[in-house]
């Protein structure tokens, strides 16, 4: 018996073992399943999810003494959170690490804007953050059990001045404050553009009592710093009421992100003003003093840090200043800070930027073209939808990337990133072979969501997409004209558009922005069916909608409506949920399908064995385990209607188990194993009945089953797809595995009392 076989058995019996002793709930936990390969470079922080609008602030995870890194993403209200961990032989001696399991520290309700900064002088960061009424919320960083807990201290900060009484300092969720120690004194103060119009820069002191300021009392120092004022256009600016002066043609802005740092190194705080719908970060030098901040044309520049290498990001620039190299030096990591992409449309790759602090003196920031972290880490621009299957016949899980759109040649349109699977099977690494696989983009489409599925039944997997293009979605399939076994050979030109059955109203097929399609076998015939996540609102029906495969006719008009809201799937409130994604796989173990969907709330939501379940599915959330408290949690994966995610199910390392891969709309992926499978058949005393028997097992061209009475016979991969369908009731079966890539399938068998039992085959 081949080692690689032997091993992954015994590594099975003893799961079971483990499982009967612990009693463990079953459930996911992030592992970076693979290595992934661009060019020459592995990715260290592959399966991390992607980054957009990142808002970076450094906090001790751990209590290790390290500064760690939390980074809330503000168009999908995500948070990120890294270790700063040994990495010995790298010029640091230090790199940044994904750490998921820190990210249930954090308030699940963040919206809009979260800075961590020391308000009570403890050494532990505090958090401050957008209220619901458009000023600021702020939560006492407690350390619990040796990990930071964050308690809410104020719904909201209020402000004195040159008026009677007090009022809300007031923000909003689109500016993004400099909340840092303007005058010296050691406290936290507060700068903001005026949230009516965005035109002035308003500073507001801490007056707190004593030394700290933790009593959070603010006074209006000004509502002019500087004595200037924001223009319409990018980098414009006005005194006085005097004409506009600018470097860049004028466009309409909005929100304002501020980052004071002394750029000249005169004891006084510069600012950076970072403006929607425009790209730099323009440098306004304070010339006066903190108490009397005066700002001169002179000291205004659209060129910062330099004009060979000015910052320049998408849209909406906001700065950041912390230690990103681990040299000691705060450096200045620049990312895009808008609420979506919908108006913009520009590219969000590679588009957090790095620029290196320089030893001594004022910092001298020198542009470094890799970025920060975003060039470490899968990431498609956004809204990725991963699948996977071989595509150039070697036995091994290839995967395919499908986006919502990145902009390449000032064309904003989707594409698929081809990965080939370099590895071997119990160790997969996945190599960036192409941006455009099948030259889609030239298409000009958006929203594409691929899965790779055997349509058609003759062993080879076809290529099925959602896509929007001109105002209408639809699904389309392409078929695999190669051999099973062969490396897949698909013509794009050769695409075909899935028809919608019966007048409208009556079962059409969703054809709305976003449709996420599931192809697997619901009711068990041996014919892949189609579950549609959906917004659809001119089709009757809600989130999930079912249209089963009738296996007869043309393959675009095979499938009609069953059931236009699958499962009944609500949220909380007992809403719709938005942006349904859907992946079926046998993922607890008990060789039963099981139903998982993400949406924009969120979470991951488990329906165990969903074919057996009643009208109205039961389902779990709290299915992510979390290592640092032992508990299994909510999902954390961002929320929000710009949220959108994409799932895949497929078993990459040749565990056996399949592993949960979301796509987000950050363009990375998240990937998740499985914690507490059951290893087991279910129905035990009537499987035992059966008396289930393979041989040879694991096998390669042939295999054998025996039944000790009549049984009807399936075989399907990890991820529920039937591969193989009897259709006589018999004791004994012969399978015929050619055209199988290897790996482990399961072979299912039901007598004619409706008894169950499944066995796990190894195919070589």
């Amino acid at each position: 018996m081949p080692r690689s076989y032997t091993l992954l058995l015994a590594l099975l019996a003893f799961s079971l073992a483990a499982r009967a002793q612990s009693g463990g709930r079953f459930g996911f936990e992030y592992q970076p399943v693979a290595k992934v390969v661009h060019g020459t470079d592995t990715l260290r922080n592959a399966w991390a999810g992607g980054l957009n609008t990142p808002q970076f602030s450094t906090i001790d995870l751990n209590n290790d003494g390290q500064l760690d890194l939390f980074a809330f993403d503000h168009e999908s209200s995500r948070a990120h959170t890294f270790l700063s961990v040994a990495a010995p032989g790298t010029p640091a001696g230090r790199r940044w690490q994904y750490a998921p399991q820190y990210e249930t520290l954090f308030p699940a309700d963040l919206e809009g804007w979260a800075l961590l900064r020391d308000y009570d002088c403890d050494n532990r960061p505090d958090l401050f953050t957008y209220a619901g009424n458009g000023g600021i919320r702020i939560f006492r960083n407690v350390l619990a059990a040796g990990q930071p807990s964050f308690q809410l201290t104020a719904n909201e900060i209020r402000f004195s001045g040159n008026f009677a009484g007090t009022a809300n300092l007031v923000v909003g969720g689109y500016n993004l404050p400099a909340i840092q120690d303007v005058n010296g004194d050691g406290k936290l103060d507060i700068m903001t553009y005026d949230f009516a119009g965005s035109s002035f820069i308003e500073q507001y002191l801490n007056t707190s009592p004593g030394t700290c300021g933790n009593a959070l009392t603010f006074t209006i120092a000004t509502d002019n710093w500087g004595g200037i004022q924001a223009c319409g256009g990018c980098s414009e600016y006005q005194f006085n009421g005097q004409p506009c002066f600018t470097a860049r043609r004028p466009n309409h802005t909005g929100g304002h992100s501020l980052l004071l740092v002394d750029l000249d190194g005169d004891g006084d705080q510069d600012l950076l003003d970072g403006r929607d719908n425009c790209p730099e970060l323009t440098r306004l030098l304070n010339q006066g003093t903190t108490a009397a901040p005066v700002v001169a044309q002179a000291g205004i520049s659209s060129q910062f840090p330099s004009a060979a290498t000015p910052v320049r990001v998408p849209v909406f620039p906001a700065g950041y200043s912390f230690d990103a190299n681990f040299d000691g030096r705060p450096d200045l990591v620049v990312a895009p800070n808008m609420v979506s992409n919908l108006a913009d449309q520009v590219s969000l790759k590679n588009s957090v930027q790095l620029f290196e602090n320089g030893p001594g003196g004022p910092p001298t920031f020198t542009y470094r073209p890799a970025g920060f972290l975003q060039s470490e880490m899968i990431d498609v621009s956004e809204g990725a939808a991963p699948t996977f299957g071989d595509l150039n016949g070697d036995g091994l899980p290839d995967m395919l990337i499908g986006n919502h759109a990145d902009r390449v040649n000032n064309v904003y349109r989707a594409s698929l990133s081809y990965y080939r699977n370099a590895g071997t099977r119990t160790r997969p690494v996945f190599q960036l072979v192409s941006s455009d696989y099948l030259g889609l983009a030239a298409l000009g489409m958006q929203g594409l969501k691929p899965v790779l599925v055997d349509l058609n039944r003759d062993g080879a997997l076809d290529l099925a997409y959602a896509s929007f293009y001109q105002g209408v979605n639809l699904i389309y399939f392409v078929l695999n004209t190669a051999a099973a076994g062969q490396p897949a050979a698909l013509n794009i030109a050769n695409r075909v558009s899935f028809k919608p059955q019966g007048p409208a109203t009556t079962g059409v097929l969703p054809y709305t922005k976003g449709d996420m399609p599931c192809f697997t076998d619901v009711d068990g015939d041996g014919y892949v069916d189609l579950l549609i996540g959906t917004n659809e609102v001119r089709e009757p029906g809600m989130a999930l909608r079912y249209f089963r495969n009738r296996g007869r006719g043309a393959l675009d008009s095979a499938f009609v409506l069953v059931d236009n809201d699958f499962g009944r799937i609500r949220e909380a409130t007992g809403a719709r949920p938005f942006n349904l994604s859907a992946t079926v796989a046998d993922f607890d173990g008990d060789g039963l399908a099981d139903l998982v969907t993400a949406d924009a709330t969120g979470l991951l939501r488990l329906f165990s064995n969903y074919r057996a379940q009643s009208t109205i599915f039961s389902e779990r959330t709290d299915v992510v385990y979390n290592p640092a408290n032992g508990q299994f949690e909510l999902a954390r994966l961002g929320k929000g209607t710009y949220a959108h995610y994409g799932l895949a199910a497929a078993d990459l390392n040749g565990d056996g188990a399949p592993e949960l891969l979301v796509g987000t709309q950050a363009g990375g992926i998240i990937s998740y194993g499985t914690r507490n499978r059951v290893l087991t058949a279910t129905r035990a005393e009537a499987a035992r009945a059966l008396a289930l028997s393979i041989y040879p097992n694991p096998a390669t061209a042939t295999a054998t089953v025996e039944t000790a009475m009549p049984t009807r016979l399936t075989v399907l991969d990890l991820t529920g797809r039937v591969v193989q369908n009897g259709t006589a009731s018999l004791r004994r079966h012969s399978l015929n595995l050619a055209g199988l890539a290897a790996g482990v399938y399961l072979v299912r068998v039901v007598g004619t009392d409706g008894a169950t039992a499944v066995q796990r085959l190894a195919v070589q």
